[in-house]
C-alpha cells in the first residue's frame, strides 16, 4: 500500500464522507450511549461495502469506553449487563460465521433490513408492563449477539431497555458496558473468519482522533440532554438511511 493510500481501497471522497460519518456517530455515542455502530455502518453502506468496516467500528467502540469509563461506573446495571452478555456469547460465533460469507450487496441488504426492522420497533413506542427477568435478559442478549454480526448489536438491547422504566443515566451506562463486551467477543471471531487485517489497524489509527473529538463533544451535552427526544431522532435517521440503502440494493 502506497504511503498516502486510504485503507479498504477508499478514494478521497469516500474517506471524507466516512470521517464525517464517524464524528457524527461518535457524538451520538457520547450523548446517548448507543447508536454509534448502527449510524456509522448504515452511513458507510451508502458509499462502500460496510462489512470490512465492522471490525474497525468494534475496535473504535472499545476504545471509546476509555473516554467514558470514569463517568459511567456508578450507573451501570451490572446484573443486567452480565445476563445480556451471557446471551450474546451464545450467538456470536455462528452469526459472525454466516455474515462473513455474504457478498457486498447481500451484506448491505441484510444489515439495512435488520436496522430498518429494529428501528421501526423502537419507533413504535412499544412498552413493557414490568422489567424483564433473567430469562428475558438472556434472550435479548442472544438476539443482540446475532445482530452484532452486522455491526448493530446495540439496537435490540436498546429496544428492550427503552421499553422498560430505566433512568437515562442507567440506560446510557449499561449500554456502553454491554456494547463494549459484545464487540470484544466478536472481534476474535471476525479475525478467525478473515474480516480483519492490516487495513483494519490503519482504519482504527485514522479514526482515533475523530472518535476523541466526537465523544468529548457528545459527553459534554449529556447533562442537559432531552434523552427521549434525542434517541427518537437517532432512530428516525436510522430508519431513513436503512430504507435508502435497501432501495439502492434493489
Amino acid at each position: 500500500m502506497a504511503p498516502f493510500d486510504l485503507p479498504f481501497d477508499l478514494n478521497g471522497g469516500q474517506g471524507a464522507f466516512l470521517a464525517a460519518a464517524l464524528f457524527v456517530a461518535a457524538f451520538i455515542r457520547g450523548y446517548s450511549g448507543f447508536g454509534f455502530s448502527a449510524i456509522f455502518i448504515i452511513l458507510a453502506a451508502l458509499v462502500t461495502n460496510p462489512l470490512p468496516l465492522i471490525p474497525v467500528v468494534f475496535s473504535c467502540e472499545i476504545a471509546m469506553t476509555a473516554f467514558q469509563a470514569r463517568g459511567i461506573r456508578p450507573h451501570v446495571d451490572w446484573r443486567r449487563a452480565v445476563l445480556l452478555l451471557a446471551g450474546a456469547a451464545i450467538a456470536t460465533v455462528p452469526a459472525v460465521t454466516v455474515m462473513a460469507r455474504l457478498g457486498e450487496d447481500q451484506a448491505r441488504l441484510v444489515i439495512s433490513a435488520l436496522v430498518l426492522l429494529l428501528s421501526l420497533i423502537l419507533l413504535s413506542g412499544w412498552q413493557m408492563r414490568r422489567p424483564i427477568g433473567t430469562t428475558g435478559n438472556l434472550g435479548v442478549g442472544v438476539i443482540s449477539g446475532m445482530a452484532n454480526s452486522a455491526g448493530v448489536g446495540g439496537l435490540p438491547t436498546a429496544a428492550f431497555l427503552t421499553a422498560q422504566p430505566i433512568a437515562p443515566a442507567v440506560f446510557r451506562a449499561t449500554m456502553i458496558v454491554f456494547l463494549t463486551g459484545i464487540d470484544m467477543m466478536a472481534l476474535p471471531v471476525m479475525a478467525a473468519n478473515g474480516l480483519t487485517g492490516f487495513d483494519t489497524l490503519i482504519g482504527v489509527g485514522l479514526a482515533f482522533p475523530i472518535l476523541g473529538a466526537g465523544i468529548w463533544a457528545g459527553s459534554r451535552r449529556f447533562a442537559s440532554a432531552d434523552q427521549a427526544s434525542f434517541r427518537r431522532g437517532v432512530v428516525i435517521l436510522l430508519t431513513a438511511l436503512a430504507a435508502l440503502n435497501i432501495l439502492r440494493v434493489l
